[in-house]
C-alpha cells in the first residue's frame, strides 16, 4: 500500500476513482461536501432530500457528477454532529475503505480527516484512515484451494490543509505500520493449528529478522529451556508431541537511545485442548487462537521495525501446545517455576499463566523500563468485558495510564481491573507456594494476581485479550488486537 497526502485546494479537480466526503444528519455538510455540492450544482443536497439520511456507518455513491473530476463521490454518513468523535471518525473511514475494497477500487482519496474532532489531531485521524485501509485489504486464503483474486487498495491519499501535510503524513506512516502489524497477527492467528505450531511461530520470527535489519532473533529449544529451569512452562508442554520454543526478538536500531528497553511478552499456546481438564468439544477449534498474545507480539515487533523506533524493544514468546496425554499435567501436580516458586496445578486448563510466569521471570535480565504481557488468558474476562474492551491490569499507575492513552488514540479499547491483596489471598495453596487458580469468582483478576507474583522487579501491565483477539460466528477470524494499542504505546514512549 502507498499512502500520501493531498492538499489541492479545489477538491472538484482531484482525479481519483473514489473521493469520500462526510455528511452529518439534518443535511449538514462537511466543508469538503460543500465544495463538491457547489461544483456539481447541488447534486449532494438533492440526494439528501430524497434518499440519504446520513446515519452513522452508511454511505451512498454518486457517479460521474458534472463539474467533478473524481469518478465517484462517496457520501459517508456521520450521524449527529454533536456525537461525532474519534471512534465515529474511525468507523467512517472503515466504511469508505470497505466500500473501496468491495468495489475493486485500487486508488482513492478521503477528505474525512479534515473534519475536526475533539481531542483528536489530524495525525490521529490520518492514522485511523491508514488503519482502515490496511484492515480492509486483509483476506485470508492461506489454506484455501482457490486464492483470493480481489483487487486491493494500492494507493490511498488523505486530503488536508497544506499547513498540516507533515502531521498528516506522520499519521499515515504510523497507521500503515500498525495495519501491517495487525494483518501479520491476523494471518498467524487464523492459520490452523496443524500449520501454525510452536515451530512455525519460531520460523515466522526468524523471517521477520531476515526482513528487517534492526531485528535480531534467538530461538531457545527444549534443552535450553530446561537449562533455564522453566519447570512451569515445560510442565504444560510435556503433554504434546510438538516441541516447545522460547522466542526472543530484539529491535536494536542503529541510533538507539540509552534508555532501558521496553518488553512485550506473549502467550503462545498454538492449541489449547485444556489438558487433562479437557475443554468441551463445542467451539474447541477456536483454541487455535490461544496464541493470539504471541501473534500480537510478533505483529507489534513488525510495526516497530517498519517504523524503526529509536529505542531497544524486546519481544518474548513462550510457545507450546496444551494437550491431554499420559505425560500431561494432572490436577494436583506441583511444579517449580523459573523463579523457584512452587505451583499447585488445580486446573490444567489454567495453563497460560504457567507458561507466562517463566517468561516474565526470564525478562528480568533485561532490566526493563516496563513490561507488557498479552494473553488470551481467561474466559472470565469475556464475562466481565465481552468483546469490546481488553482487560488491563497493572502494578504501576503511570504505566496503566500510558496504555490507556494509547488505547484512546487508536480506538483499541482497554478497561482496567484491580489486583489488590484481597484477591491475592484467593490463590492460597496448602501444598505449594501458590495455586494456579483462585477460589470461585473474579477469575480474570486472580489470573492477573498470579502473574503479578512474578513481576515485582519492574513496572508491568497485563492485557487479557480473550474476548478481543478474535471474532466468533459467521465472521470468525482474528482481529489483530491489541497490536494498535501496543504499537501506539511504544511510539509514544519513543517520542518522549
Amino acid at each position: 500500500m502507498e499512502f500520501s497526502t493531498q492538499s489541492t485546494t479545489d477538491l472538484a479537480k482531484i482525479q481519483t476513482q473514489a473521493l469520500s466526503v462526510g455528511v452529518f444528519k439534518n443535511q449538514e455538510l462537511s466543508d469538503a461536501a460543500q465544495q463538491i455540492d457547489q461544483a456539481s450544482n447541488g447534486a449532494i443536497r438533492a440526494v439528501l432530500e430524497a434518499e440519504f439520511k446520513a446515519d452513522a456507518k452508511t454511505h451512498l455513491v454518486l457517479r460521474h457528477l458534472d463539474g467533478v473530476a473524481a469518478q465517484r463521490i462517496v457520501l459517508i454518513g456521520l450521524g449527529e454532529k454533536a456525537k461525532y468523535n474519534a471512534k465515529a471518525h474511525a468507523a467512517a473511514e472503515s466504511v469508505f475503505a470497505s466500500y473501496c475494497k468491495s468495489a475493486s477500487i485500487t486508488e482513492a482519496v478521503s477528505t474525512l480527516a479534515s473534519i475536526d474532532v475533539a481531542q483528536n489531531t489530524v495525525a490521529d485521524r490520518a492514522r485511523a484512515a491508514a488503519q482502515a485501509v490496511g484492515y480492509a485489504n486483509y483476506a485470508y486464503d492461506a489454506t484455501l484451494s482457490k486464492k483470493n483474486e480481489d483487487k486491493s487498495i494500492e494507493k490511498f491519499a488523505v486530503w488536508s490543509a497544506p499547513t498540516l501535510t507533515a502531521e498528516t503524513q506522520t499519521g499515515l506512516t504510523h497507521g500503515k505500520a500498525i495495519a501491517d502489524g495487525v494483518n501479520f497477527t491476523r494471518l498467524l492467528a487464523d492459520l490452523p493449528p496443524n500449520v501454525c505450531t510452536p515451530t512455525y511461530l519460531a520460523q515466522a520470527a526468524k523471517k521477520l529478522g531476515e526482513e528487517f535489519d534492526s531485528l535480531k532473533v534467538e530461538i531457545l529449544e527444549r534443552k535450553q529451556i530446561e537449562a533455564l529451569k522453566m519447570g512451569s512452562f515445560l510442565s504444560v508442554a510435556k503433554g504434546s508431541e510438538e516441541p516447545p520454543v522460547f522466542i526472543i526478538i530484539k529491535h536494536s536500531p542503529a541510533q538507539a537511545s540509552d534508555e532501558a528497553p521496553l518488553v512485550l511478552v506473549g502467550k503462545g499456546l498454538t492449541f489449547d485442548a485444556g489438558g487433562i481438564s479437557l475443554k468441551p468439544a463445542a467451539n474447541m477449534d477456536e483454541m487455535k487462537y490461544d496464541m493470539g498474545g504471541a501473534a500480537s507480539v510478533l505483529g507489534a515487533m513488525r510495526a516497530v521495525a517498519e517504523l524503526n523506533l529509536n529505542r531497544e524493544i524486546i519481544g518474548v514468546i513462550a510457545s507450546c501446545e496444551n494437550m491431554p496425554s499420559g505425560k500431561a499435567n494432572k490436577p494436583g501436580d506441583v511444579v517449580t517455576s523459573m523463579a523457584g516458586k512452587t505451583i499447585e496445578i488445580l486446573n490444567t486448563d489454567a495453563e497460560g499463566r504457567l507458561v507466562l510466569c517463566d517468561a516474565l521471570t526470564y525478562v528480568e535480565r533485561f532490566n526493563p523500563a516496563a513490561v507488557i504481557n498479552i494473553a488470551t488468558l481467561t474466559g472470565a474476562c469475556i464475562v466481565a468485558l465481552g468483546d469490546i474492551n481488553s482487560g488491563l491490569f497493572s502494578n504501576n499507575d503511570a504505566l496503566a495510564e500510558q496504555v490507556k492513552e494509547a488505547s484512546q488514540q487508536t480506538n483499541d479499547g482497554v478497561w482496567q481491573l484491580p489486583i489488590t491483596d484481597e484477591y491475592q489471598a484467593k490463590l492460597k495453596s496448602n501444598f505449594a507456594d501458590i495455586a494456579n487458580i483462585g477460589s470461585p469468582g473474579a477469575g480474570s483478576i486472580t489470573a492477573a494476581c498470579f502473574l503479578a507474583r512474578f513481576t515485582e522487579k519492574y513496572p508491568w501491565a497485563h492485557l487479557d485479550v480473550a474476548g478481543t483477539a478474535w471474532n466468533s460466528g459467521a465472521n470468525k477470524g482474528a482481529t489483530g488486537r491489541p497490536v494498535p494499542v501496543l504499537v501506539q504505546y511504544l511510539i509514544n514512549q519513543c517520542a518522549e
